[in-house]
């Protein structure tokens, strides 16, 4: 039995805004396996994903891990399997334009408008990978699908993994501060809603798909705002998902300064921290009656 390990963050005296996003086909323009390790693999991308996909049907394997062991199978003989090779293919990830200064643009309004902004990454990609982007040091913390190494670096298990059913966790995980995965017992422990660490109407998920529908829903269901973005023209998916009020908004994936995804965020955020600020004046109200 594990022991109780109380690994939270608690609440600071700015409300704290939490901004989760998916990472491929949100943050970069296409799968990140696809972007230099299936080449070097000597692979064709829809056939390998299509392999992938064949191993996980027939074999009623979850569909991460089922591409975890293709990755693991066609790296044999051909290219190094760990963790600083994976790394290296992930500081090799394309980004859509503006994600580069993206982080630190919103942190800095968050600021201007007394609110801390905090972002995560809730992906089924490999945490790795995320790990070797040029973005990487602008998580609070990443979640992500990953593997157990040996001494020698070398990938062998599954040690996480994150798929769409189960990326609600982490939602709850941000929203009491316990960030670490490990410390389920402070996660489960019974917390009042004015002692979490960071609300769920002060959460923001942006993601680009129907794998992202439970986190987007469970957002939007309880206050918060979630996004949709969409590459080029290719909007449907998201038109679906704002039709079906999945999501709140809807945007094109260029993170650009004055885009159209920047000016939402920054209303929400002065949004989120009136808001905020109200909640506070009834709540000591609340204590004086």
């Amino acid at each position: 039995m594990n022991k109780y390990i109380d690994s939270r963050k608690h609440k600071e005296e700015r409300p704290v805004i939490a901004i989760c996003y998916d990472f491929d086909k949100t943050l970069s323009p296409t799968d990140m396996q696809a972007q230099g390790f299936i080449q070097s693999v000597g692979c064709d991308v829809n056939e390998f994903w299509a392999e992938s996909n064949t191993l996980g049907e027939k074999n009623d394997m979850d569909q991460n891990l089922a591409y975890m062991l293709t990755m693991k199978q066609k790296s044999e003989g051909k290219v190094l399997f760990t963790k600083q090779q994976l790394a290296e293919y992930g500081s090799k990830v394309d980004l859509f334009k503006g994600v580069d200064t993206w982080f630190k643009r919103i942190k800095r309004y968050g600021e201007k408008q007394g609110v801390i902004v905090e972002h995560y990454i809730i992906s089924s990609g490999l945490k790795e990978m995320i790990e070797g982007t040029k973005v990487a040091d602008d998580f609070e913390k990443i979640y992500a699908t990953s593997f157990y190494y040996n001494d020698n670096d070398v990938a062998v298990w599954p040690a996480q993994v994150v798929n769409y059913t189960n990326k609600t966790q982490f939602l709850s995980r941000i929203n009491k501060g316990v960030l670490d995965i490990s410390d389920d017992a402070s996660l489960n422990k019974k917390m009042l809603d004015n002692e979490r660490r960071i609300s769920t109407s002060n959460m923001i998920y942006i993601g680009d798909g129907y794998t992202d529908v439970p986190c987007m829903k469970l957002t939007k269901d309880n206050g918060g705002v979630s996004i949709a973005v969409y590459h080029g023209e290719n909007n449907d998916t998201a038109k679906n998902l704002l039709r079906d009020e999945r999501i709140n908004y809807m945007a094109k994936a260029d993170y650009s300064l004055d885009s159209e995804i920047d000016k939402i965020v920054h209303k929400t955020i002065k949004a989120m921290a009136i808001n905020t600020e109200l909640k506070n004046i009834t709540y000591k109200q609340n204590r004086g009656i």
